[in-house]
C-alpha cells in the first residue's frame, strides 16, 4: 500500500476518530484514504482554527484527534494552534503535507521547514523521508503524545514519500504502552509526614490532576487530611464549587476575585499536584513564596525547581502519586485538621460577587451569573483572552472537570470557537458555550461556517464594550494613558449579528438583562450554532494585580 494509506489505516489502528484540517495539494494522497476512513473528517477555514479544534477535542473527550494540512503557510498557520496545546499539555497528532524530498532546503514553492520552526511549541517534529519507517514513526509520534507530560507531534510528510509504496501488516499492528510515572514512596511518605507537622497546610491542585483523571482520589485524599484544595485555571471545575474544602483559586487575575489568595497567604506548607507555579498564578514570587515550604508532585521533571524550589520534589503522574499517598494516609488514621477549614464557606460567601440583573445597562461581570443559571452542569464552555476570559475565570461557576476549557498559558485570541467545535464534537455534540469579547470574537470568525455546515450546537456569547478592554485597562492603570483601544465601531458600524447569519446562525444582539435571558434560553434550545451579541458597559475594570498582597478591586 501507499505512505499515504498507511498513515490513515495506522491512526485508525491508534484508535484515532476525528480529524479536523483543509487539504491541498501537498496532502492530497492521503485525503485520497481519509474519504471512507473510520476518521471522520470535519473541514475547517482556517489551518490555526484545524489545531484548536482538535485541541477542545481532546479537552473534552481525553482522546486524541488529528489535525492536518497542506504545505507552507498552510503549515506555517499551525503554529499557534501548536503553541496553544503545547503550553497547556494537550495531545494532538498534527500532520502537514510537504514539497517533494528533493525539493527541501531550495526555496520551491510553499516549501518551509517547518520541523524548525514547530520544534519549540511541539513534545516532537519529524519530517518522514524514508517511508519504510512510517510505521514505527506514527507509532512512537502517538505514544509521544500520550506519555508522561502530554502535548502536540507534529510529522511533515514529502509529497513524494507519501506515493511510496510500503508492505504493512496491520494485523500485527500494536500501540506501544503508555505506563503512568511512579512516585518515590518515601519521598511521598517525607511529603506527608511535613504535611501532618504543618499547622496550616493546603494543597494546589493543577491541570496535570484533570489530564491524569485523578479528580477522586484528589478529593479522597483532601477529605482524610482535611485540607483546603486551591485549584489552579486549568483545574476550575476540578471539585465541586460548594464542596467545604473548595477553598477557590489563587492569582493575581483569575483568582483575584477569589478567598483563596487570602486561605493561601496564611498556609505554611504547599502541596502542589500537577502545577507549574506560572505567573499568572504567583505574581511577585518573593511574595507567593514567602516563608513557606512546598512540595511539588509533577510528571514533568524540568518543572520541578524551574520557579518554586521546594523541600520535597516528586516526579511521579498524579493519579499514581495520589494512589499511593492515600494508601500512606488510610494506614495512619484521619486527620483532624485545623480549625481554618470552617473558614473557608464564610470567607468565599464575603468575596463572591453579589450580582443584580437590574439597571438600563449590562454589567459583564453580572452575565456570567445568568449563563450559570440557564445552562448550570450541562454544557461545556471555552474562553481565549483578554477581560472576558479572566472574568469567566473569576466568576463562572464550574462543578465538574473537562467543562471548562480555556487557553490557559497561551491566552489565544480565536481558540474560543473552534476549541468548542472540537470539544462538541468530542463530547457527541454536546452544548457548548465561547466567552468571548468583541475584538477576539474577529479572530477565526470563519469557524462559524464550520458548526454551522456540521450543525453543532456552540453557542458564542459576545461581550461587547467596543474596547480592547484588557489593553485599555493596562494602559490607563499602569501607564496613565489611553491610545489605540476603542473600537466604537464595533458598537454602531459592524454588524455581529449580520455576520453571524452570513455563516448560516441563528442571531441577535441583546441590550437588558429581560432580553439576555430570553436570548440564552433560546440559544439553549437551538440545534445549530446560536450567536448571541451582548452590549455591555464600556469601562467596567477587572480586578488584578501584581501580587497576592496588592489586587486593586473594582467590585
Amino acid at each position: 500500500m501507499q505512505v499515504a494509506e498507511a498513515i490513515v489505516r495506522i491512526l485508525e489502528k491508534e484508535g484515532i476518530e476525528h480529524a479536523f484540517g483543509i487539504p491541498g495539494a501537498s496532502i492530497n494522497p492521503v485525503y485520497k484514504y481519509l474519504e471512507g476512513s473510520l476518521i471522520k473528517h470535519h473541514l475547517m477555514r482556517h489551518e490555526e482554527a484545524a489545531v484548536h479544534a482538535a485541541d477542545g477535542y481532546y479537552r473534552s473527550s481525553s482522546r486524541i484527534a488529528l489535525a492536518i494540512c497542506t504545505s507552507g503557510p498552510a503549515a506555517t498557520n499551525f503554529l499557534t494552534g501548536l503553541y496553544t496545546a503545547s503550553i497547556d499539555s494537550i495531545p494532538l497528532i498534527a500532520i502537514t503535507g510537504q514539497a517533494k524530498a528533493n525539493q527541501l532546503g531550495t526555496d520551491a514553492f510553499q516549501c518551509i521547514d517547518i520541523v524548525s520552526m514547530a520544534k519549540p511549541v511541539v513534545k516532537k517534529a519529524v519530517c518522514v523521508l524514508d517511508p519504510e519507517n512510517i510505521v514505527e514513526i506514527l507509532k512512537d509520534a502517538v505514544w509521544t503524545a500520550k506519555e508522561g507530560r502530554p502535548g502536540p507531534v507534529l510529522l511533515d510528510l514529502p509529497l513524494d514519500v507519501q506515493m511510496k509504496d510500503v508492505h504493512v501488516d496491520l494485523d500485527s499492528y500494536k500501540s506501544l504502552p503508555i505506563e503512568r510515572k511512579s512516585p518515590n514512596t518515601q519521598l511521598l511518605q517525607e511529603a506527608v509526614t511535613l504535611l501532618d507537622n504543618a499547622k496550616n497546610p493546603i494543597i494546589i491542585a493543577g491541570g496535570g490532576v484533570v489530564l491524569s483523571h485523578a479528580e477522586e482520589e484528589l478529593l479522597k485524599f483532601a477529605e482524610w487530611m482535611q485540607i483546603p484544595v486551591i485549584t489552579t485555571y486549568m483545574a476550575k471545575g476540578l471539585i465541586p464549587e460548594d464542596h467545604y474544602l473548595n477553598a477557590g483559586m489563587v492569582g493575581i487575575q483569575v483568582g483575584a476575585s477569589s478567598s483563596g489568595n487570602a486561605i493561601f497567604l496564611d498556609s505554611d506548607v504547599v502541596l502542589g499536584i500537577g502545577c507549574r507555579f506560572t505567573d499568572r498564578h504567583t505574581g511577585a514570587l518573593d511574595v507567593y513564596k514567602g516563608e513557606r515550604k512546598f512540595i511539588h508532585i509533577d510528571v514533568d521533571p524540568k518543572e520541578i525547581g524551574k520557579l518554586i524550589k521546594p523541600e520535597i520534589g516528586i516526579e511521579s503522574d498524579a493519579l499514581e502519586a495520589l494512589k499511593a499517598m492515600l494508601e500512606i494516609v488510610r494506614a495512619q488514621g484521619k486527620r483532624a485538621g485545623s480549625q481554618r477549614v470552617k473558614q473557608i464557606a464564610p470567607m468565599k460567601e464575603q468575596s463572591s460577587l453579589k450580582t443584580t440583573f437590574e439597571g438600563e445597562s449590562i454589567d459583564p461581570k453580572n452575565i456570567f451569573a445568568m449563563v450559570d443559571e440557564v445552562f448550570s452542569d450541562n454544557a461545556l464552555f471555552t474562553t481565549g483572552c483578554g477581560l472576558v476570559q479572566i472574568w469567566s475565570g473569576q466568576y463562572q461557576k464550574i462543578n465538574k472537570p473537562r467543562v471548562y476549557l480555556p487557553s490557559g498559558g497561551a491566552g489565544t485570541l480565536g481558540f474560543d470557537i473552534p476549541a468548542a467545535i472540537g470539544a462538541s464534537v468530542g463530547a457527541n455534540n454536546k452544548k457548548t458555550v465561547c466567552m468571548m469579547g468583541d475584538f477576539g470574537f474577529t479572530f477565526l470568525v470563519e469557524e462559524l461556517g464550520v458548526a454551522s455546515k456540521y450543525h453543532i450546537p456552540i453557542v458564542v456569547i459576545i461581550m461587547n464594550n467596543g474596547y480592547l478592554s484588557l489593553i485599555r485597562q493596562n494602559q490607563k492603570y499602569a501607564y496613565k494613558y489611553e491610545h489605540e483601544v476603542s473600537m466604537e465601531e464595533n458598537l454602531d458600524n459592524i454588524d455581529y449579528v449580520k455576520i453571524s447569519e452570513g455563516f448560516g446562525c441563528e442571531s441577535e444582539r441583546v441590550a437588558s438583562y429581560n432580553d439576555l435571558k430570553e436570548a440564552l434560553l433560546k440559544a439553549k434550545k437551538a440545534s445549530g450554532p446560536y450567536v448571541i451579541d451582548v452590549i455591555v458597559d464600556r469601562e467596567v475594570d477587572c480586578n488584578m494585580g501584581n501580587d497576592l498582597t496588592h489586587i486593586a478591586t473594582f467590585n
